[in-house]
């Protein structure tokens, strides 16, 4: 482009002001020159000045030329501004616009690279920017798992501090003496291995099995996170000795178990399957591979504390970290055994991670619950997360509010006995129970009622009958001598829970069974008939076998087997039935999960020796995943509490 179409073709006369009367300039010397005329780069000519005036106006103009174009081609982002003058083309990305702050601080080579790196940033961004977007999503996606893959996981934007592994106590063996109960603990291992080798046969990868269709089977409780049999038996597997099933579990983790998923999933079943199932394996083997997914999965879950409250939402989408509540849920409210039922695993979180945060939003939920008013001492099942008020006056030990008890002793308990808020929290609960919903039958079999604003339902879930387990682990602390009528009071409802097996055609318990109408320990209903593979019951047994070594618990679980075997085993796994009174299983064609994380574990621990995961340095979450005592001299739990 010639030089002079880069300047005006005219300029105002020098004697020319701003406004009247003039300005600086207004008279010049030669009056009567009318201005300067510029006609162009070639054949042109400079009229009304003379020849020395106008040589120095020449020298003048070839300066503030040269100086342009000195500013142009040296300082860095001068075609950018230039190209914006003249062609009005659009600012570039803000990312881009540091570069106009970049100083001519060093030699004009360094300008040339930082010039080089300018342009090609430019081009990458063009380049992605014309990509579909489903290849930009596998690319961030692929370096994410090369990232996981290579052991630099973050948390909160920190990698994970180094935590050397302490070797565990107790997490194989117990081995029995007797030869008879050896030959049904081995018993109880076969169908360990009968369930897992048909699941990994007909459903590998996928969340569980139909043992009859010998097909997967996925529920949206985990949303589009897969691997759920895999994860929950991890711990299963490695206490049976099965050494290969453990290390090709630990494999698909390892490379297959993913938590960017656009679904929806329970926090609280995730939590207690797959955050705690990642811990035990974790302390169990040392795997580092545990630890950092169970790290990760942790981080997802906190968007679903994001509630005015603190008390999480029931349901969240992993990937937008939207929360919502059960849509039946009265008022909108959350769940006391589901945002009850993380303490455990989130504390555990912040050992492992050395991040406080988890510790921190479980026991915000406990500041919560004490500032709350409790009906006749006990805990209504539903709590609104934005108002903090209790929802419907429903209480119950069973469903929707079972182990939201549990984890108040349990926290006590894994503190190394230090937590004193949890222990009175629980044993004030208890008193609370006996007072209100704990009743006996006519015949003396003592049960758990539900309460509903102040009225007593006689209903007894099979879910409730955990509850005899948690009743002997908390005798030992219980207030005023009561260790006594605490076991008494386990063995009570033990026995209770096994008479609705034995009442039963198959000798398995439903899912809920009365108290009134002249029935006992027996469900009226047809849609409380079922039994899915639960394992409250043996549960219960295993802790009443630790605490007693009354044989007849394992009778009663031996029982339990033989049911199982009979009713529940097809060819390709164990399956739930829909009638436990008919003599003929009509098969739900599910093996869930729990039957080999909690059905088949209590099980095993029932016919091992006590040295197997000993109840003073175990404590096992609502899925039994087994999670070690925490005994450290110098605590951060207790300052969050205060």
């Amino acid at each position: 482009m010639p030089v002079g179409s880069l300047l005006p073709f005219s300029v105002a006369p020098l004697g020319s002001g701003s406004g009247a009367g003039g300005g600086p300039g207004a008279s010049t010397p030669g009056g009567g020159v009318s201005g300067l005329h510029w006609l162009g780069p070639a054949g042109r000519k400079l009229s009304g000045f003379r020849l020395t005036e106008k040589f120095v106006l020449l020298l003048v103009f070839s300066g503030f030329i040269t100086l342009c174009f000195g500013a142009i081609f040296f300082l860095p982002d001068s075609p950018k501004l230039l190209s914006g003058v003249l062609f009005q083309q659009q600012s570039p990305p803000a990312s881009l616009q540091r570069f106009s702050t970049l100083q001519d601080e060093e030699s004009g080579g360094r300008l040339a690279r930082i010039r080089e790196e300018h342009e090609r940033a430019l081009r990458e961004a063009k380049d992605t920017l014309n990509r579909p977007l489903e290849d930009i999503q596998e690319d961030i996606q692929r370096d994410k798992d090369n990232i996981l893959a290579q052991g630099r996981l973050t948390t909160g934007g920190r990698l994970p501090p180094p935590r050397p592994f302490k070797e565990p106590i107790g997490v194989q063996g117990g081995e029995p003496t007797d030869p008879e109960v050896k030959e049904k603990r081995d018993k109880i291992k076969e169908m360990m291995k009968f369930s897992w080798d048909n699941y990994k046969r007909y459903a590998w990868g996928l969340n569980e099995l139909k043992p009859v269709l010998k097909q997967g089977h996925s529920s949206n409780l985990f949303g589009n996170i897969q691997g759920a049999t895999i994860v929950d038996s991890l711990d299963t597997l490695f206490i049976m000795g099965m050494k290969d099933e453990f290390k090709e579990a630990k494999e698909w983790v390892d490379k297959n178990l993913g938590f960017s998923v656009n679904a929806e999933v329970s926090v609280f079943e995730v939590n207690i399957r797959f955050v705690g199932g990642l811990l035990s394996a974790y302390y169990l083997s040392g795997e580092e591979i545990f630890r950092r997914k169970a790290i990760e999965l942790g981080e997802k879950l906190l968007p679903a504390f994001n509630t005015p409250t603190g008390i999480p939402w029931a349901l969240l989408n992993i990937k937008s970290g939207i929360g919502r509540n059960w849509p039946w849920a009265s008022g909108g409210s959350s769940i006391l055994a589901e945002f009850g039922t993380l303490h455990l695993e989130f504390v555990h979180l912040t050992e492992v991670s050395g991040n406080p945060v988890f510790a921190e939003k479980v026991m915000n939920i406990r500041k919560v619950l004490n500032r709350l008013d409790k009906p006749q001492g006990l805990y209504p099942n539903y709590l609104n997360p934005s108002s903090g008020q209790w929802g419907q006056h429903h209480v119950s030990v069973g469903g929707l509010g079972d182990s939201f008890y549990e984890y108040l002793l349990k926290a006590w308990l894994m503190s190394d006995k230090t937590d004193e808020e949890a222990k009175k929290l629980y044993y004030d609960a208890v008193q609370a129970m006996e007072t209100h919903l704990i009743r006996k039958s006519s015949n003396g079999l003592t049960y758990i009622a539900e309460w509903k604003g102040g009225l007593l339902e006689h209903k007894m879930g099979h879910l409730t009958c955990f509850a005899g387990g948690m009743f002997a682990l908390g005798a030992d602390g219980a207030p005023n001598d009561k260790t006594g009528h605490q076991i008494e009071l386990a063995a009570e409802i033990a026995k209770t829970c096994h008479e609705s097996y034995d009442r039963t055609a198959m000798k398995l318990g439903p899912e809920a069974f009365r108290f009134d109408g002249g029935v006992e320990a027996i469900a009226t209903r047809q849609n409380e008939k079922y039994y899915i593979l639960r394992p409250e019951v043996i549960e219960t047994y295993m802790y009443m076998w630790r605490f007693t070594h009354d044989p007849k618990y394992r009778q009663w679980g031996w029982e339990a087997v033989e049911a199982l075997e009979k009713f529940c085993r097809v060819e390709a796994g164990y399956s739930g039935v829909r009638d436990v009174y008919a003599t003929h299983p009509s098969h739900d064609d599910v093996q869930q999960s729990f039957y080999l994380a909690e059905t088949l574990k209590y099980l095993y621990l029932l016919f091992s020796d006590d040295e197997l995961l000993p109840l003073e340095h175990w404590i096992f979450n609502t899925e039994a995943h087994p999670l070690p005592v925490n005994r450290k001299t110098e605590r951060t739990i207790e300052g969050l509490a205060e």
